[in-house]
């Protein structure tokens, strides 16, 4: 893996899967404010810490006081996790892993990290999210690939009508449908090996349960 992937430390939920750590294996570290709390048990080093640092444990914070520190005001307009993410991308990443981005106390935050894999997806950049039990991949038109395992419960979540869609390695193929925004048929669909996606117009997620 090459310094093009970034993993972003975020403050949500996290297992430390094999799964995961393979995913993360080789990718330039950077976390935001109390992702850092996840770093020790996924066995990697943050090359930056990004924050305002009004929610890491001071303790943590001690134990890594070595760690180079990006520090924002807490008055601004942007998250923590957004400032990381913006970060790898001026740092020349093409492919970013936001771990931690999905559960959590704040659901607003991971509502917004779900809107920010579409708008990556927009930008050219490949970008998904995991717990180690859950992922989300970002969707923007053109053709996606995501290997998931055998059985695995997926959804097909638009932030506006998908059009065109075209879908093969489910259970339930999909062949030029559109899918309107707010509908639950593209809900809990089930993997049959790697699927092949292809939207003709649209933005949005695919989010998938893992087998344990």
């Amino acid at each position: 893996m090459s310094d093009n992937t970034w993993a972003v430390l975020l403050a949500g939920e996290v297992h430390p899967t094999e799964r995961l750590r393979g995913q993360m294996a080789g990718a330039r570290v950077v976390a935001a404010d109390a992702g850092l709390a996840h770093a020790e048990a996924l066995g990697v080093a943050p090359e930056l810490i990004i924050g305002d640092f009004d929610s890491a444990v001071p303790e943590l914070l001690e134990r890594h006081g070595a760690l180079p520190r990006q520090v924002h005001p807490v008055a601004k307009d942007m998250t923590d996790g957004h400032l990381a993410i913006e970060h790898a991308l001026k740092q020349g990443a093409k492919r970013l892993l936001l771990v931690g981005a999905l559960g959590g106390a704040r659901s607003d935050h991971a509502v917004m990290h779900l809107l920010q894999l579409a708008d990556l997806a927009r930008r050219g950049v490949s970008a998904m999210a995991s717990t180690g039990r859950e992922e989300a991949w970002g969707l923007a038109p053109g053709e996606h690939v995501i290997d998931l395992p055998e059985g695995a419960t997926f959804s097909l979540l638009g932030f506006a009508d998908l059009h065109d869609v075209h879908l093969s390695g489910a259970r339930w193929p999909l062949v030029g449908e559109t899918l309107p925004l707010g509908h639950s048929r593209p809900v809990s669909n089930v993997a049959e090996g790697p699927l092949k996606l292809c939207i003709g117009r649209g933005h949005g997620v695919l989010l998938a349960s893992l087998e344990e």
